[in-house]
């Protein structure tokens, strides 16, 4: 029998486990020396180095302070170097007469592990989970050590794993070291966000951050050790609470149809999954789409070629927040948030299909109906504001809270010399086009003219 075992990776020939006997070393090896060739079970004899460079070996420790391979301990036995935090030199079989350092700085760190690198020293960095993922090794390899790495099962995968949740739908981002807003704009924008977090960035400054949007949290603290703890919650719950670090945080929007209520039990699920495996890609179907796309009354919609160059204006992205204030139909919040941005719809009509338009196109976009300016007091700062409408208090309101980017559209000329002249004493440097498109349209007889449509001018003021 020949080939490989796919759930294991064994050879069926030799039943040999190609990772643990990748990592057994025998010792220091200098360049042009001999070095360990992996037998089964993990005994290593002498043999030609083949393939370069002995990599750096990161072992994935998990919360309970266990090295997720059993080969593992077979590279700890053989190294020369061993790197990592306190907690887990402590938590693993390190032989006495081993050199360790200590993680604090990773700089000085790094210059002892490219020195042993460069002597031939077989080197070990501990690291928490899965060290690829959001861990060491990006930094390992920036320094230029070739790296093998054998990971833990990772703090988000053990979350939503002890949550009893599917995460393949699931974006990741970070709050460790980072300022808090992208990672709380994702959780606003998608239906299913998991945040690694740091103090003071973690479920409760999540948590009163995501006040107005429908969400459940929830906690993992201490995953994999005595202290492990796993809370379903709610926004406000979260930021009443204090949480023990380091923990986990997942953000969970409701289904399409399901109301959360007020309580903190679990949703029926997580919400859709895009069927192209990007959740926090473009559009698979686009944007600038056509106004029959929206639900919209009396063609009072932004049309499709000047929405284009409005979206292209305002850059949303995932990690970004949005205000789309006289929203209307929301055609342009909502194609910010087919590009992954979180987006606030203002609206002063409550029978306005903002909703619905954002439904039909799986997107979750916040409603806020009344008046602006007055309305706009109490949302979160946006890093980018289109304003279709209002005049010139709601747009010294919009500047006020100073976003990177404002973008006006304008029907009426006499309103164009105001509105760039207020952004910029706000600060703004001011760019404009006019917009004009002639749409085709069938004539009789199989004829076809030109239709245009009314132009519009587009301002945007960005902050230098």
């Amino acid at each position: 029998m020949t080939g490989r075992d796919p759930a294991t990776g064994r050879d069926l020939a030799t039943d040999r486990d190609p990772v643990a006997d990748s990592v057994a070393w025998s010792g220091p090896v200098a360049d042009g020396a001999a070095w360990p060739v992996p037998v089964a079970g993990g005994v290593a004899r002498s043999g030609p180095v083949a393939g370069g460079p002995v990599p750096v070996l990161v072992l994935g420790i998990d919360a309970a302070g266990r090295p997720s391979p059993p080969a593992a301990l077979a590279a700890l036995a053989g190294a020369g170097l061993v790197v990592g935090a306190a907690r887990h030199l402590a938590a693993v079989p390190v032989p006495p007469d081993v050199e360790t350092v200590v993680l604090g700085p990773l700089a000085p760190a790094l210059d002892r592990l490219t020195a042993a690198h460069a002597a031939g020293l077989p080197t070990v960095v501990l690291a928490s989970g899965d060290p690829g993922f959001f861990g060491v090794v990006r930094r390992l390899r920036a320094a230029g050590l070739p790296v093998r790495v054998l990971p833990a099962v990772s703090s988000v995968a053990a979350a939503f794993a002890r949550a009893g949740l599917d995460w393949d739908g699931a974006v990741v981002v970070t709050a460790h070291g980072r300022d808090l807003g992208p990672a709380l704009h994702a959780c606003r924008a998608l239906p299913a966000v998991a945040v690694l977090t740091a103090p003071g960035a973690g479920a409760a400054e999540i948590g009163a951050g995501l006040a107005g949007w429908s969400r459940r949290l929830v906690v993992a603290e201490h995953l994999g050790s005595a202290a492990e703890r796993v809370t379903w919650t709610t926004p406000a719950q979260a930021a009443a609470r204090t949480w023990a670090d380091p923990h986990v945080l997942l953000s969970l929007a409701a289904p399409a149809g399901a109301d959360l209520g007020d309580g903190p039990g679990m949703p029926a699920g997580v919400g859709p999954v895009r069927a192209d495996n990007q959740p926090a890609a473009a559009p698979a179907d686009g944007w600038a789409l056509p106004e029959s796309a929206y639900r919209h009354r009396d063609s009072m919609i932004t049309k499709a070629e000047v929405r284009a160059l409005a979206v292209a204006r305002l850059r949303p992205r995932l990690g970004r927040l949005v205000w789309d204030v006289g929203a209307g139909s929301g055609s342009v919040g909502i194609e910010c948030a087919l590009l992954g941005a979180a987006v606030i719809a203002v609206e002063r009509d409550p029978t306005a299909p903002i909703a619905v338009n954002a439904a039909r196109h799986g997107v979750d976009v916040r409603v806020v109906t009344g008046d602006a300016p007055a309305v706009l007091r109490g949302l979160p700062d946006p890093d980018a504001v289109f304003v279709g409408g209002g005049g010139t208090a709601v747009l010294t309101a919009v500047a006020d809270r100073r976003p990177a980017r404002v973008v006006v559209t304008l029907a009426a000329l006499d309103r164009i010399a105001p509105t760039v002249h207020l952004l910029r004493a706000a600060g703004y440097t001011v760019t404009g086009s006019q917009v004009t498109a002639a749409r085709l349209a069938d004539l009789p007889g199989g004829s076809i003219r030109l239709a245009a449509t009314n132009p519009v001018v587009v301002l945007t003021g960005e902050r230098p």
